[in-house]
Order: structure tokens, then C-alpha cells, then sequence
């Protein structure tokens, strides 16, 4: 199958991307140096097409009643101009998939991950009852971020940004404007007609956004301690072994969502393994799959990187409950020594953990 392409796919070949297949569609790995954009986003800004991103509107009469159903947080919180992060889980509480809920005046949206678009869809639809589900493919969607987000974002487009407060929202015409992002700096998402983005994302470059790709994406939300599926959680993974419990709304007690049950007993019980961070202490890089060894037994990492801001290379992990302090990596047939610490490792472009 031919991968998709999103509106602003032109401005990326004209800007010399090197592109890549990633989730059904043919995306900006880096324009030249992943390093520099990372660099960009964490002292100035830059600009993420991500139009890949699955966005579904939520309407009618049942909408809200479906999403107290397949939701784990609380939906009630999505109110017109408010944003809520949370999960959809299956019956024993493994993660379909991380989403944003957005209140809308005429209902909700809802942006999930590319990689799980037709499943979040079957999903909601399964469950749907009278709910109106709408794909929103005819839209795209732009992250501006960095300690500069907001000045260039409010000189490109006139929409002062910097009056939301973080998960607030703002709907300008056909526009919607948030305060989210996946980086660890402050910003705003833009969701808007596929026909707007090129000229959006023209108006930011003479702002002095520079463009950046997948992989600077990547190593920012690592560095801030938030998690991808597919790795640092799935299907087999429940919130509260992805660090994710402070998401999940337990009141009121009645609220019966998919795969409360299930996670209520891990709750009693405690889960076995939960996430950590991981700091290596020696030359080398952390990769998914590694094995980590600590006192209380084996773990394995999800996602590691070499950090472009701490100059070292950093990972989350799944390891045993309680473990802490010193563990080792095992890399290419040695064990290099780590610390297990508490993540986010970087916010706003300065060391966080200890």
C-alpha cells in the first residue's frame, strides 16, 4: 500500500526532508540534523507537522455517555475549551491507546496516535451506541514548540496563544488552537483545514520556526518522560505499569469504564513491574529491548535514546516494583552500569531529575 501524504508533504521535499515511512504515511524524519532540531525546539521553536495523527469528532446525544464508557479519565473535565489526557483501555485494562479529548462546543475531538487509527475507530464505533463518529481526514495539524512558541505563533497568525492556559483550548473559525504538545517545552497544537496548513507553516518559517522531523520528536518526548505506544505501553500494558495511573478517574465509584474491573484488582494488589527511568553511566547507547538487571530481578527497557540536551544516554524501562537506585544495561554482551531514577529527566530545557 502507497503511503499517505500530508498536506504540508510539498513544503517538506522543498525543504530537503529526508522522509520516511512511519504509520501508513510517508512523514519528515529530519531536515539535515535531528541533533540542531532538537536543539531548536529546547532554545527557541520549532514546528511538527503532525497531520498523521488520527482526529475524530464525537457528537449527539450519546457521545458523552460513550466516552464515561471507553475513556479511563474523567471526560467530564472536556468541557468547550478545555483538553483532557487520558487512555482507552480494553477489558483487562491494557492501553488501546493514549488520546487528547478536546470539548467543542458541539460536542468533542478526540486525537489518537497514527499507528492506532483504525482500531481506536472500531472501538468507538463497537461501542458507539447512538454517538456520531466522525474521521476528520480533511484536516491537518501543526505543533509549534519551544520557550519562543508563543511570540512567533501569535506574529504568524494574530491568535495570542499565550492567554491559554496549559489544556485549554480556543476555537477561531475553522481553527482550533491548544496549549498541548509532546516535547516538555510549552507551545500549541493547531488543528485546521488541510487547505490552511501550507500557508501556516510558510507564516511560521518567516517567524523564524525552523521546521523539525520524527526524530527530534522523538528524543524530546523521551527526554520529558512521555511515553509512545507500541512501546512504552500496549494492548498488554496497563496504566499503572506505564506510570500513567494519575490518568485514570476512579470517581465517581459507579462510572463503569472498559476495563475498570481488571484494573482495580492490579490496583489492590500491586502491579509486579512499573516504569522507570533509566541513566546510563558509561559510553554507549540504550535501545528498546535491552535487558536491565537490578536487585529485585530483570527488567527490559521500552524506549532509550542518547539525550541531545544532557550530552548522555537516557531510557524508560520496565522493571520489577521497588527497584531503585544502581542497575546495570546489558549492551552487546557486557553490563554497563545505570541508575534507575524518576522520570521526566528534562522540562523546559534543564535537568529535572536527581
Amino acid at each position: 500500500m502507497t503511503p499517505e501524504r500530508t498536506p504540508l508533504h510539498d513544503e517538506h521535499v522543498a525543504a530537503g526532508a529526508r522522509m520516511t515511512a512511519f504509520a501508513g504515511w510517508t512523514m519528515p524524519l529530519h531536515y539535515g540534523s535531528q541533533i540542531a532540531e532538537h536543539h531548536q525546539v529546547r532554545r527557541a521553536a520549532g514546528m511538527f507537522d503532525v497531520s498523521h495523527m488520527a482526529v475524530i469528532d464525537v457528537a449527539g446525544a450519546g457521545a458523552l455517555a460513550l466516552l464515561a464508557r471507553v475513556f479511563a479519565g474523567d471526560s467530564g473535565k472536556a468541557i468547550p475549551g478545555s483538553a483532557v489526557y487520558g487512555v482507552l483501555l480494553n477489558e483487562n485494562a491494557g492501553v488501546i491507546d493514549d488520546v487528547i479529548l478536546y470539548g467543542r462546543e458541539n460536542g468533542y475531538r478526540l486525537v489518537a496516535n497514527a499507528a492506532n487509527r483504525a482500531r481506536v475507530l472500531d472501538w468507538l464505533r463497537a461501542w458507539g451506541g447512538n454517538a456520531e463518529i466522525h474521521e476528520r481526514a480533511d484536516l491537518a495539524m501543526i505543533a509549534v514548540q519551544g520557550p519562543q512558541a508563543h511570540t512567533a505563533f501569535t506574529e504568524a497568525t494574530g491568535v495570542n496563544a499565550q492567554s491559554l492556559a496549559p489544556f485549554a483550548t480556543l476555537q477561531r473559525d475553522a481553527w482550533m488552537v491548544a496549549r498541548t504538545g509532546y516535547t516538555g517545552e510549552d507551545g500549541v497544537e493547531a488543528v485546521l483545514p488541510g487547505s490552511d496548513a501550507a500557508e501556516l507553516w510558510r507564516r511560521l518559517a518567516a517567524a523564524g520556526v525552523t521546521p523539525a522531523g520524527l526524530a527530534a520528536r522523538d528524543t524530546l518526548r523521551l527526554e520529558a518522560g512521555l511515553n509512545l505506544h507500541g512501546q512504552d505501553m500496549d494492548e498488554a500494558t496497563t496504566p499503572l505499569e506505564a506510570n500513567l495511573g494519575w490518568s485514570v478517574a476512579w470517581q465517581p465509584e459507579h462510572r463503569d469504564f472498559i476495563g475498570r474491573e481488571a484494573l482495580a484488582r492490579q490496583r489492590a494488589e500491586k502491579p509486579a513491574r512499573v516504569q522507570r527511568g533509566i541513566v546510563l553511566e558509561a559510553r554507549g547507547v540504550l535501545r528498546h529491548g535491552q535487558v536491565v538487571v537490578t536487585e529485585g530481578g530483570e527488567g527490559v527497557v521500552t524506549s532509550g535514546s542518547f539525550s541531545p540536551t544532557l550530552g548522555y544516554s537516557i531510557a524508560l524501562a520496565r522493571v520489577p516494583r521497588g527497584a531503585a537506585g544502581d542497575c546495570r544495561v546489558r549492551l552487546r554482551g557486557r553490563e554497563a552500569p545505570a541508575r534507575i531514577i524518576k522520570p521526566p529527566f528534562v522540562r523546559r530545557g534543564k535537568r529535572v531529575y536527581t
